[in-house]
């Protein structure tokens, strides 16, 4: 009985990323959800009180699966500024990946405040790996850098997502050379 309540859980998070990538946070309703995995509507709230506690149950799941992703491409890198490189670069690679699109969705969407406040710790965690390679480069507020480079990571996504004209190289390359070497160019 516990496996199949565990496969059901699973198969309804599956669910809720594609609908999360496919249409955004109005997307994710519990027919939706129902109709997705076959399940009654009723049964989807036997998993879940309400969408907020699947959008923390995603972030629970997915971001830890993220962030050890980026941490892994900086644990390869030797220096510090590859370590930069790294950061901005892999954040950037899962940009199409459908548990990115998912957070993403789920950070633009209006949430309520728990919701919130686990998004957020998980990004602060991200923003912590980051902050010792900064200190390394010589930067007086290490923390302070890593959320200004977060912001820039940020932004390359939103242009990435937007499918604009630009590459999405083009604009990996011009991310990482901010981070690197600020406006400068």
């Amino acid at each position: 009985m516990a496996e199949h309540r565990s496969m059901q859980r699973a198969a309804l998070l599956d669910a809720a990323r594609s609908l999360l990538s496919e249409g955004g946070t109005e997307a994710l309703t519990f027919p939706a959800l129902a109709e997705r995995t076959g399940l009654a509507r009723s049964s989807v709230y036997e998993y879940f009180r309400s969408r907020a506690a699947v959008v923390e149950e995603l972030c629970a799941v997915d971001f830890p699966v993220w962030a050890a992703e980026v941490s892994a491409a900086m644990d390869r890198a030797d220096t510090p500024e590859a370590k930069v490189e790294a950061y901005v670069r892999q954040q950037l690679a899962l940009v199409g990946d459908r548990r990115h699109r998912a957070v993403v969705a789920i950070s633009a969407g209006e949430l309520d405040a728990g919701a919130r406040e686990k998004i957020r710790a998980a990004h602060g965690g991200l923003v912590a790996m980051i902050v010792q390679a900064l200190g390394e480069m010589g930067h007086a507020e290490p923390r302070l850098a890593a959320m200004l480079l977060q912001g820039v990571v940020d932004t390359a996504v939103r242009r990435i997502e937007l499918a604009a004209a630009e590459d999405p190289a083009a604009i990996t390359d011009a991310a990482v050379a901010m981070a690197l070497r600020g406006v400068r160019g």
